[in-house]
């Protein structure tokens, strides 16, 4: 039996689990996705400055709560990044961007000194990638060669029809890689000419999981 009647009901008790984590006051970055939208109508407890948005969708829902949204490059440094992830493993490292906002999310994160992943545990993978395709973000000009270089690579790159992120480039969505060693795939693909960016967090792996489980609230850090 499990303590929730439903998934939103195992985010919303996740996103709960979180405010602990995240600093009173001050500023925080705020990602993107269903999850993260639980724990945004949770942010003014926190009383916060100002927030630094993941997306554009983000910042909408943040300034509706009279959060106010700043700039990055008006911040110095974060306290905390909070997110959520399509995968996530025992090492921390997350594939994100199935929302398309990863580009946007990786530089937030970049400048936080601790990344908070909020998870219902559907999203605990015992190895990134197998189930779940790989986001890359790439300028629209090199769509092909990218997705020529990616198949060198073992990848099955399939382009994400009619959607264009808020920087205005496409998605690839890579299926069938092996992702095993999640640090150099990352660097891998970010330097193909044309890349943005790509779904893999491990140079910027989270500090702490926040991971519902039928069972409750699980707090999980790298293994």
């Amino acid at each position: 039996m499990s303590l929730y009647a439903t998934q939103d009901e195992k985010k919303q008790a996740a996103a709960q689990a979180a405010l602990k984590h995240l600093p009173k006051g001050g500023i925080l970055g705020v990602g993107t996705g269903s999850t993260v939208n639980f724990l945004i109508d949770l942010l003014p407890e926190l009383q916060l400055e100002a927030a630094v948005a993941g997306s554009e969708a983000t910042a909408q829902r943040l300034k509706k709560l009279g959060i106010e949204v700043v700039d990055m490059n008006s911040v110095g440094g974060l306290d905390a990044y909070v997110d959520g992830a399509d995968e996530i493993d025992r090492h921390m490292h997350m594939i994100k961007g199935g929302g398309a906002a990863l580009t946007r999310e990786k530089i937030v994160a970049s400048i936080a000194k601790k990344f908070v992943c909020i998870v219902d545990d559907s999203k605990w993978v015992e190895q990134l990638g197998r189930d779940f395709a790989l986001p890359v973000e790439v300028i629209p000009m090199a769509r092909s060669a990218v997705a020529r270089k990616i198949v060198t690579l073992g990848g099955d790159p399939v382009y994400r029809e009619g959607v264009v992120t808020d920087n205005g480039n496409v998605i690839l969505d890579v299926y069938n890689l092996n992702i095993l060693n999640a640090l150099e795939l990352e660097r891998t693909l970010n330097n193909i000419p044309g890349v943005v960016t790509n779904g893999i967090f491990a140079l910027n792996a989270a500090s702490i999981a926040i991971v519902a489980t039928d069972h409750g609230i699980e707090e999980r850090t790298a293994q």
